[in-house]
């Protein structure tokens, strides 16, 4: 269940992020159920990325972290966002990033607050169901 909830928040993120990010888009769909069910699956796709890619890319890039004071932890965030979209391109539908790197950056930091937030609402949302 915690997964679906997780889901859906990265979902209303890449939404949130879609709408005030220019050259952010999500594709593939015409009705408004089509582009919820876009955003389900982009959003399955960048967690599925996030739990099998990142920590691997984290572990490797201690370094990094270390140098820039935690700050590299954004630059992370934009690759794992780029992977999803590379993956999604392989199909008709899913997240286009124009305007490349620097788009990609500001879109990963707004889903990265977005979800953070939305985050913190579930995370209070299951410890009154306990």
């Amino acid at each position: 269940m915690t997964f679906v909830l997780r889901v859906i928040v990265n979902a209303f993120a890449l939404w949130i992020t879609s709408l005030l990010v220019t050259g952010f888009n999500i594709v593939g769909a015409s009705s408004a159920e089509g582009k919820i069910f876009v955003l389900l699956g982009v959003a399955a796709i960048f967690g599925v990325v996030n739990a099998a890619v990142r920590p691997v890319v984290a572990f490797l890039s201690v370094p990094f972290y270390i140098l820039t004071l935690g700050l590299f932890t954004f630059v992370v965030n934009t690759l794992m966002l780029l992977l999803t979209v590379w993956i999604t391109e392989q199909t008709s539908w899913g997240i286009r990033i124009d305007g490349g790197f620097w788009t990609a950056f500001l879109a990963a930091l707004l889903v990265t607050v977005v979800s953070f937030f939305g985050s913190l609402a579930i995370g209070r949302a299951d410890r009154k169901d306990r």
